[in-house]
């Protein structure tokens, strides 16, 4: 392909890369994607420029999706004024939601990665195994290893799908646990 062609559309190359991700693209991996594919060096400055105009480009009001940097990549995403019809389209696949057991594992492995089957299983109550299974087969979580103990079992962690799926940039994000707990959030009158 000639050079002058490439450089005059970088950009749609860029917007292909990140549109067809299933997940947040980083920078490293669009620089490697078109220097493979153009025989020619990118650097992270041109990179940060063009997702800076493509980004620009998204804020037009007529568009009804936005470039949004998450977890270190970049996604295209609805804008939130759209949120309403996409919930509707999300209940109608509600049978791909999470079931309250998974949600309550994964929870567990958020906040207390990495971490293995039998001590999710102490702090749930009950067994496991489905719902990290469902979990594994979801790609919200990885075997992250084994632990040093007897037996040496498996250890579990989120994924980097997992913040994709919740839209947050880091685990910092995740509600802490005070957040739960303090009484100027609770809903309701007190009884005295």
């Amino acid at each position: 392909m000639h050079l002058y062609n490439v450089m005059e559309n970088i950009e749609q190359h860029i917007e292909a890369l990140i549109f067809a991700s299933e997940q947040s693209i980083r920078m490293k991996e669009m620089m490697y994607c078109l220097q493979a594919a153009f025989e020619q060096d990118f650097t992270e400055d041109d990179i940060k420029q063009h997702l800076e105009n493509i980004g620009a480009k998204y804020q037009s009001p007529a568009l009804a999706i936005e470039l949004v940097k998450i977890g270190n990549g970049y996604l295209f995403l609805t804008k939130k004024t759209y949120h309403g019809i996409i919930n509707q389209l999300q209940l109608q696949q509600s049978k791909k939601k999470l079931s309250q057991s998974a949600i309550e594992t994964l929870a567990i492995i958020a906040y207390k990665q990495p971490v293995t089957k039998l001590d999710i299983e102490q702090i749930r109550g009950v067994s496991s195994d489905y719902s990290v299974q469902k979990l594994l087969e979801k790609e919200l979580i990885i075997i992250s290893g084994k632990a040093e103990t007897v037996g040496k079992p498996i250890l579990y962690a989120t994924s980097p799908l997992f913040m994709d799926y919740f839209g947050i940039n880091n685990m910092n994000e995740l509600p802490q646990i005070k957040d739960f707990t303090d009484t100027a959030i609770s809903i309701g009158t007190e009884q005295e």
